[in-house]
């Protein structure tokens, strides 16, 4: 008990876990400072743990480690706690203990995540994080979002379900449940590299993203889109660095949401798939597995969490005040909310990469990394999926939120607190982007870059002026699909369509063959029934009355048979 006590005062993870739980019970006059002032302490407390091994206790007749502070976990949960700092701040004008509780005890369990130091114990947090999670999503209470959110338990669950027999099948062929490199030399790897990959969204694996996050709270899609997958992405770089693999499925990654965002109407749906985009560029990172694409990976890791996280506070600002965040529904909003509108332009300014913003000094490195290992096809798919970012992302969600048209709204500016969460959040961005020395020095490896040399700033503006160029002329000339209202369906075809039609039929032909099997029964046992009713029956032919002759034939027949067989 001593050793368990002494593991929860020195774990980040369990004092945002706890504060949490106590925040259910406690008045909502001290949520406000619950939910800064923890934060600020966990903080404080990961960066007092020195590097190296602790909290480390016996269950079950395992040693667990659930503290492994590294250059790795220390960066991941470093930036997921300034997270739940910039999540509590921008919703705390929000009357609902179940958002705040479950966005304490969701954090706290990607924290302690990243700071497993074996399988067992990454397990139970894992599934801490789906538990968690879900009451995001029904925290919007509409049926819709019951249901959404049922579907994204259901896939959280099969992952963690994945990740546990994987490490199973790991112990008994390695006799380890140590959480480093993995591979893929053996089933178990594979199993878990599988349950990682439905967690970072791998293509065909996607679309729980898209389908779970635009349903939340306002709030909550801030706090969805900053753990799961940039946990699963942690993982991978953890386990399994340096799988080329990777690179193949992180390429697709980053290309084919372009297209979906382009068609999106839902905005917060175009940043969910702009969120699988840059997703991608930290999986070929890590496929690279060279220090420098890892340095990258992590630092884009970092950079991703706060822009998207601006952007998707903006979306929210903008739909807890107007009602939608539909593109063919908005527009004109600049007049109304200034203060959004700037800080929803400096998201979008650093997801696109623009110098002088977090994403130029983070992307840079994955693309550099790519460059100096020669995977000069995976360089060139990244280049253009970056142009394809300011597209969908850089344009496309504060054009048609703020600019389009003017849609008639006149709302008030968003809360005091979401504007300070903006403000800050924004302030990062810029600060990484302007100096980004002080990222640099927490990466996990010592590789010296600078991203501020003339052909990288040149080639990099070159890139996005041709792009916005290409969307101008597209809006301009009418090719640019036009925002309409629908429900675009692409991998979840297969659950949404294709397997509700395929038990429905099944389910048709089982009956079919159930009726068919009836009749034909029923027909066998009729004419066995006239069968036997003809010779048993009242008038058949056992109960007719029978001649003497017939008799004595009947015993003369039986007589010679038995007199035949005795002798």
């Amino acid at each position: 008990m001593s050793e368990w006590l002494g593991h929860a005062i020195a774990s980040p993870a369990l004092l945002l876990m706890a504060a949490g739980l106590v925040l259910a019970v406690t008045p909502r006059l001290v949520h406000a400072i619950w939910l800064l002032a923890v934060p600020v302490l966990a903080l404080a407390l990961l960066w007092a743990l020195p590097t190296g091994l602790h909290g480390q206790v016996s269950l079950f007749g395992f040693d667990l480690t659930t503290l492994r502070v590294d250059g790795l976990s220390r960066i991941w949960a470093t930036i997921f706690i300034i997270g739940s700092f910039l999540t509590g701040l921008y919703a705390l004008h929000v009357d609902d203990r179940v958002q705040h509780v479950a966005s304490l005890v969701y954090a706290g369990a990607a924290v302690g995540a990243v700071l497993a130091g074996d399988l067992v114990t990454l397990f139970i947090f894992w599934e801490a994080t789906a538990i968690s999670s879900v009451f995001l999503i029904w925290a919007r209470r509409t049926v819709r979002a019951h249901i959404v959110g049922l579907r994204y338990l259901v896939i959280q669950v099969i992952s963690g379900l994945l990740l546990m027999v994987g490490t199973i099948i790991h112990y008994h062929q390695t006799g380890s449940i140590a959480f480093d490199h993995l591979g893929l030399n053996v089933a178990g790897g594979w199993l878990i590299f599988l349950a990682f990959g439905i967690k970072a969204a791998f293509p065909l694996l996607h679309n729980w993203v898209q389908d779970a996050y635009p349903e939340s709270t306002p709030t909550g899609t801030v706090v969805l889109s900053i753990y799961t997958t940039k946990l699963a992405i942690y993982s991978l770089a953890r386990g399994y660095a340096g799988t080329e693999l990777l690179i193949t499925i992180g390429a697709v990654m980053t290309l084919f949401p372009i297209f979906y965002a382009v068609i999106e109407n839902d905005l917060r749906r175009v940043l969910a798939y702009s969120l699988n985009n840059q997703l991608g560029f930290m999986v070929v990172g890590i496929g690279i597995g060279t220090p420098l694409a890892l340095n990258g990976a992590a630092a884009h890791a970092f950079a991703h969490i706060l822009y998207k996280g601006l952007l998707f506070m903006s979306m929210g600002a903008v739909l807890y005040r107007v009602g939608t965040v539909k593109a063919s529904e908005l527009g004109g909003l600049y007049k109304s909310m200034p203060f959004t509108t700037v800080f929803c332009i400096v998201g979008s300014m650093s997801i696109s990469a623009f110098p002088l913003f977090s994403g130029f000094v983070t992307k840079s490195m994955i693309l550099a990394a790519a460059a100096d290992s020669h995977h000069w096809i995976a360089w060139c798919v990244l280049l253009v999926a970056s142009a394809g970012v300011l597209d969908h992302s850089g344009i496309k969600v504060p054009f048609f939120s703020f600019f389009a048209h003017d849609a008639g709204y006149r709302v008030k500016e968003a809360p005091l607190n979401m504007l300070a969460a903006m403000a800050i959040t924004a302030a990062l961005c810029i600060g990484i982007g302007v100096y980004p020395a002080p990222l640099y020095a927490i990466l996990p490896f010592d590789v010296p870059y600078s991203p501020y040399t003339t052909a990288h700033v040149v080639n990099q503006l070159q890139l996005l002026l041709f792009a916005a160029l290409a969307f101008v002329v597209l809006f301009r000339s009418g090719l640019y699909p036009p925002e309409v209202r629908g429900l675009n369906i692409d991998s979840d075809w297969i659950y949404r369509r294709a397997l509700p039609f395929t038990v429905s039929a099944v389910r048709w032909a089982l009956m079919r063959a159930r009726d068919a099997a009836i009749g034909v029964l029923t027909i066998g046992l009729g004419g066995a029934r006239r069968r036997i009713e003809a010779s048993f029956g009242a008038r058949g032919v056992m109960a007719r009355t029978w001649t003497t002759g017939v008799m004595l034939l009947w015993v003369t027949a039986l007589l010679a048979a038995y007199l035949w067989l005795y002798y």
